[in-house]
């Protein structure tokens, strides 16, 4: 309504045409500057607005339409007015001032702090755990006016000031004993200096129980104790067992100190990736409430759909005119991107902050989670315990076990779940059981294709093994040349992988298929037993049955027997059944047969 009274207002006071077509290209030149990336698109959705207006008012005359271009490019304007995305802020009180968009999340502040005193919250990594803990600090500092228009402005009535200890372990390489002791002597010094230190006092954890007391006692209040990333140590130390026990022993002891000055504490939050069980860390340490399942935590941090079309809804408008889509479809696109994080079963799914910011940002699709960091502590995980990597989205896991680390060198799928890499997808009630899966694409994408050349034979030929090759083979229905590349694919491989070769065979098939995936349609199931592999293209279904030790003529013979190819005996599609045979001896694929 207030852009139709301007329009009536412009076109008044021009008398004529002249002024408006003026104002238009004025406007016109400064929108598509402002997206000279997507000037096209621009195009087409000012384009689009006009036809839409037009059709609503069909008394409007022709000469209207200079003022309808205006409506629509000043409507253009409001909606991709800078918005300050926090990508990388970890500081609220940056943050408030400097007029960066927040996703409020005090409610969250109001409730820890008004129904307990001692929690842990682990979350993967650039989820926003820093960020909370910083929101924690600037709400036991009192300090009221940043919190304004805030959930928490309307709960909190008081707005006390205490003493914080706030330890952040994420800035450090840890890579020997002395780091972890430099880090926490440093963190102690400060605060002797602060206030005081007793002579007696030389271990950490007893440095650390006198600096409690006497910061209560200096200042008459009880003490804030904020750790962040308190498993840094242990994660960066995960391929040196003995450090990375030097590391446990020392924290066990260092966080103990928490428990024995109860009655000095107000409030103590800890953070991490991971969780070292009860026989670990936490073990002298077991008053802390663990929110990292509850559900009424999961959206603690990270971004709730609700979230997402509250505070970005305008942001999500200049992505879809930026990618020629329209706006569902881009909130759809964002949805397999970067939702599905479940921190309990049957909750909503909560997107990646980071992830998500950055698109918004950028107007970009893209794996931006996945680029600031490699999982190689994952895949060396993965490889020590010779996991059948099949199994990750098939094995069911205890809460107990999903909530542990600590069995990690039998079972590496808690590591994956917490650091972010599976999620939860299915929960059996009756046994209390969890099963996993990727959250979103970008993340199964990432990992997939990070994988592969840790699995993979170290290829020679690196361009006769490139994905694309692989993938323009099965488009064009070019069943020999596809065969032949994967042959060669093991054939030319430099083979430093030792251990179960059948296993080998299994997770390097197992990485190179999913990766194909993401280009074809690639499944695994029937109702009558099971495909090994089943790719399908707008032109072509291929049906793979790989044997291990055997012939190809016996995996042609299961895809018969099973009649694996009875679902698409109506479909028009070209059909090839394949028969593959891998040698353990050799690690090759010694023959296969096409029908």
């Amino acid at each position: 309504m207030y852009f139709t009274r301007l329009f009536v207002s412009l076109q008044m006071q021009s008398g004529d045409c002249a002024i408006l077509r003026v104002f238009t290209n004025a406007l016109r030149r400064k929108y598509y500057i402002a997206n000279v990336h997507h000037t096209k698109a621009a195009e087409s959705h000012i384009l689009w607005e006009r036809e839409s207006i037009v059709h609503e008012n069909p008394s409007m005359s022709l000469a209207s339409n200079l003022g309808i271009e205006i409506i629509i490019l000043l409507k253009l304007f409001m909606k991709s007015a800078q918005v300050k995305y926090p990508i990388g802020i970890q500081n609220f009180e940056k943050l408030r001032v400097e007029g960066y968009r927040y996703v409020d999340k005090t409610a969250f502040v109001y409730k820890l702090v008004s129904e307990g005193s001692y929690y842990f919250l682990s979350r993967p990594r650039r989820f926003g755990k820093s960020l909370l803990l910083s929101t924690l600090e600037a709400y036991f500092q009192g300090k009221k006016e940043l919190f304004e228009g805030l959930s928490i402005s309307k709960l909190e009535k008081e707005w006390i000031e205490y003493p914080i200890l706030h330890l952040d372990l994420n800035t450090e390489r840890y890579d020997s004993v002395d780091a972890l002791k430099n880090k926490l002597n440093l963190f102690l010094s400060n605060l002797e200096n602060l206030y005081g230190k007793n002579s007696e006092e030389r271990s950490f954890s007893s440095r650390f129980e006198g600096i409690i007391g006497r910061v209560t006692k200096t200042t008459g209040r009880k003490v804030v104790i904020l750790v962040d990333e308190y498993d840094k140590p242990m994660l960066q130390a995960i391929e040196d067992q003995a450090l990375q026990m030097e590391y446990r022993n020392t924290l066990k002891a260092f966080y103990g100190a928490l428990k024995s000055c109860d009655r000095h504490i107000k409030f103590a939050f800890l953070t991490g990736v991971t969780k070292f069980g009860k026989v670990s860390v936490f073990s002298d340490l077991n008053n802390l409430i663990d929110i990292s399942f509850d559900r009424r935590y999961t959206g603690i941090c990270g971004i709730t759909a609700d979230e997402l079309h509250a505070n970005f809804d305008e942001s999500v408008d200049r992505l879809a005119v930026a990618n020629n889509m329209s706006k569902e479809e881009c909130y759809e696109r964002l949805r397999q991107d970067y939702d599905g994080y479940h921190f309990e079963y049957d909750t909503k799914g909560i997107y990646n902050p980071f992830s998500l910011l950055n698109t918004l940002s950028s107007c970009q699709f893209r794996d931006y989670w996945f680029e600031t960091g490699t999982p190689s502590f994952l895949v060396y995980q993965l490889k020590k315990t010779r996991y059948p990597l099949e199994s990750m989205t098939d094995e069911e896991l205890s809460a107990d076990t999903l909530n542990s680390i600590d069995i990690m060198d039998e079972n590496p799928l808690p590591l994956l779940y917490q650091s972010g890499y599976l999620t939860i997808k299915e929960y059996d009630e009756e046994f209390g059981n969890y099963k996993l899966g990727f959250p979103n694409r970008e993340v199964e994408h990432g990992f997939i294709k990070y994988l592969l050349p840790f699995y993979a034979p170290k290829v020679s030929n690196k361009s006769a093994f490139s994905i694309a090759r692989f993938v323009n083979d099965v488009r064009n229905g070019d069943v020999e040349g596809f065969m032949q590349r994967l042959q060669s694919f093991f054939a030319d491989g430099d083979y430093e992988v030792v251990g179960d070769a059948e296993k080998y065979f299994q997770n390097t098939i197992y990485v190179f298929f999913k990766l194909m995936g993401f280009y074809v349609e690639v499944e695994r199931r029937t109702s009558k037993g099971r495909i090994d592999i089943l790719m399908q293209t707008s032109s072509y279904i291929y049906i793979l049955e790989l044997k291990v030790n055997q012939t190809a003529d016996a995996a042609l013979h299961q895809i018969e027997e099973k009649q694996y190819a009875a679902p698409f005996a109506s479909d028009s599609r070209k059909l090839f059944k394949i028969g593959v045979n891998f040698t353990t001896e050799t690690r090759k694929i010694d023959n296969w047969k096409v029908t």
